[in-house]
């Protein structure tokens, strides 16, 4: 087995080229050859400047990052799309003013233009001291985590791996942490 870093953008096509056997990432593309299995879904969470105003809240309600100079993603389409739907139906602006490619660069430009993002609960472990998350009140939204893999591929490993993955998602849902401030 060989563990490969790629960017997020190239896992799917990755798997339909026959590169890799198997990746966890957002369902991005439609592609007939490949097939996804939902391993959890991670909530949004609110990441702001640690001083920021709204910083104090136990969680936050979507109306209230309203007028605030709002953070997006750029390299990650699903999780846009995802933001960018939320956003809407709280009836808040989608158009951010920042945009950002990775997460080392989300993190800067939030402390240093005290700019807001939402953005799934896995980045809490990598704030710095001055960015904290708060969750979001009310209905709050989900993007999925997948395992994906492409239907043709004849992979041993992937076979072992498939076999297992039942047991790994159980367990992800049962020790499932909370969203924590």
């Amino acid at each position: 087995m060989v563990v490969v870093l790629t960017l997020p953008q190239d896992l799917g096509k990755d798997l339909v080229r026959g590169k890799l056997d198997v990746a966890f990432l957002r369902a991005e593309m439609k592609a007939s050859d490949l097939i996804y299995r939902v391993v959890t879904k991670e909530p949004l969470v609110v990441i702001l400047p640690s001083d920021h105003r709204l910083a104090s809240r136990e969680a936050i309600d979507p109306k209230e990052i309203a007028g605030e100079r709002l953070l997006s993603v750029s390299a990650a389409p699903v999780l846009r799309a995802v933001i960018d739907d939320y956003l809407k139906r709280c009836g808040i602006d989608t158009k951010p003013e920042l945009e950002a490619d990775n997460l080392a660069m989300a993190m800067s430009l939030i402390a240093s233009t005290r700019s807001v993002a939402l953005l799934p609960t896995y980045v809490q472990p990598f704030l710095p001291w001055s960015v904290i998350s708060r969750p979001l009140s009310g209905n709050v939204p989900t993007i999925d985590l997948v395992v994906g893999y492409n239907k043709a591929n004849t992979s041993p490993i992937l076979k072992v791996f498939m076999s297992r993955i039942d047991d790994l998602i159980a367990r992800v849902s049962s020790s499932r942490p909370t969203v924590k401030p």
